[in-house]
């Protein structure tokens, strides 16, 4: 496992995004487990979470309280695991994500989320999406509020612009650590964001890092438009005897060294794969290659 640096901690290259192990689809709780651990057991210690990955209507934090159980059950060393966690965001029946990002919410989230992950501090917490409802510096400014009473360690934003992570590095100063928006080989909205972590020292955690690699044209045709343009990354995959996944990873890693990507796992398999792509280095004929596939 190689490493980055997040906050002054150092972190390693290829986190856990622990999503699916909560959500519709998400594997019994045993495989859950495992899957955990075989992240753990690879190397990996960023594991990302949040208090509204759940099912739709049901108690936040069943995500929390799995990592929690998950680290209290690993029979290693957890000292260097950064558990990041995120609040802003609800999931009421219906399925719909919603968004409530008051000072007042926020801070007693942060409080639940503590709790849940059976912490003194959470090492960091993210605000999950700007609320167009509430000024942005209300919001950043309740996770400096958090920031000083020692209820967190670091902090982070996500789902935000170049702008918006200017204005929270105003208010939170080093201790903004993190932005976490998505970033992928078909999703490559969030440049400029990347190019500006890069510029501030801070860390960029791609969520769904993985866009665009399930198929591509070699598996047939495809079923999403622009998807088949994605077809090198299978390619080198095939010529280094590993999966696409992990090609993918190791070119997200290339981008900067800000980049560390959370991709999901809900197989313990998967988990793994993942992880091994921090080792995976990429020529730089490959690098050309995959730039020219995923565009400007």
């Amino acid at each position: 496992m190689r490493y980055r640096t997040l906050g002054g901690l150092r972190v390693s290259a290829i986190g856990l995004g622990a999503m699916p192990l909560s959500i519709e689809g998400r594997p019994d709780e045993t495989r859950a487990l495992a899957t955990v651990h075989a992240a753990l057991d690879a190397g990996v210690t960023l594991l990302d979470t949040a208090d509204s990955y759940h099912p739709p209507g049901a108690e936040p934090g069943h995500n929390e309280r799995l990592l929690a159980r998950a680290l209290a059950t690993y029979g290693g060393d957890t000292s260097g695991v950064l558990v990041a966690t995120k609040g802003g965001r609800g999931r009421p029946a219906g399925g719909d994500w919603t968004v409530n990002g008051s000072p007042r919410h926020l801070k007693a989230a942060a409080e639940a989320s503590r709790k849940r992950l059976g912490v003194e501090t959470i090492g960091l917490y993210q605000l999950h999406k700007p609320d167009p409802a509430v000024p942005f510096e209300e919001s950043v400014g309740a996770l400096r509020e958090l920031l000083d009473a020692g209820t967190i360690r670091l902090a982070g934003v996500s789902n935000t612009d170049a702008d918006q992570i200017r204005r929270a590095r105003e208010i939170l100063g080093e201790k903004l650590v993190s932005v976490q928006n998505r970033y992928s080989p078909a999703v490559r909205d969030s440049e400029p964001e990347l190019r500006l972590c890069a510029e501030l020292g801070l860390a960029f955690l791609p969520w769904s890092p993985l866009g665009g690699l399930a198929r591509s044209s070699l598996d047939g045709p495809s079923r999403t438009e622009g998807r088949e343009r994605l077809a090198a990354f299978h390619e080198v995959a095939a010529d280094r005897g590993v999966s696409p996944q992990q090609v993918g990873l190791a070119w997200l890693l290339a981008r900067s060294p800000a980049v560390v990507p959370i991709p999901g796992a809900s197989r313990p398999e998967t988990a793994r794969d993942s992880a091994a792509a921090a080792d995976l280095r990429l020529s730089t004929e490959e690098r050309a290659r995959l730039d020219e596939a995923a565009g400007p």
